[in-house]
């Protein structure tokens, strides 16, 4: 009787485990998207701040003032962010960026002026929720001046020559 009350305790977890990591990827996309739009929101307050300038870093919207604290990707690797960046023309507060560039929060002293828009998970995982019309945390943008309705072109760090 015993035994068999271990194997319908055990046949319950195995039905139960696959709802529970995705109730917990869900709370985690929830988490990246607040945390995404804290960032955005940080450049739009840092562009008022400082008319005609983006920030070169993350840091920078900190000590700035414009962020609280630097959040952290919930599910990239090590916690770092991919940033945003303008390709030649920042957008403007009424028109969305055309093409942005992808890069690595680490590639960003190799970039010669960056303006940062905003930030990019660094995780390629498939998503349990579709965000813009996008099922890979990679493709969830969050920058100043989106338009949901009007993606950007995007160009990844290290591929910009290959056009």
């Amino acid at each position: 009787m015993l035994t068999f009350a271990a194997f319908l305790l055990a046949i319950g977890l195995l039905v139960a485990l696959p709802v529970l990591q995705t109730e917990v990827q869900r709370e985690k996309e929830e988490e990246l998207i607040f945390r995404g739009r804290q960032y955005a929101e940080a450049v739009r307050i840092f562009v008022l701040k400082n008319p005609g300038r983006f920030p070169s870093s993350l840091k920078e919207l900190l000590e700035k003032k414009c962020i609280r604290r630097l959040y952290r990707d919930p599910f990239g690797p090590d916690g770092r962010w991919s940033v945003v960046l303008a390709t030649g023309q920042a957008p403007s507060g009424q028109g969305a960026a055309q093409e942005v560039l992808v890069a690595p929060e680490g590639a960003l002293p190799a970039i010669k002026n960056p303006m940062i828009l905003g930030v990019v998970s660094s995780s390629t995982a498939r998503s349990v929720k579709i965000w813009n019309d996008e099922e890979s945390h990679d493709k969830w943008l969050f920058y100043y001046g989106q338009d949901p309705k009007k993606p950007p072109k995007i160009v990844y760090y290290g591929q910009e020559e290959k056009r």
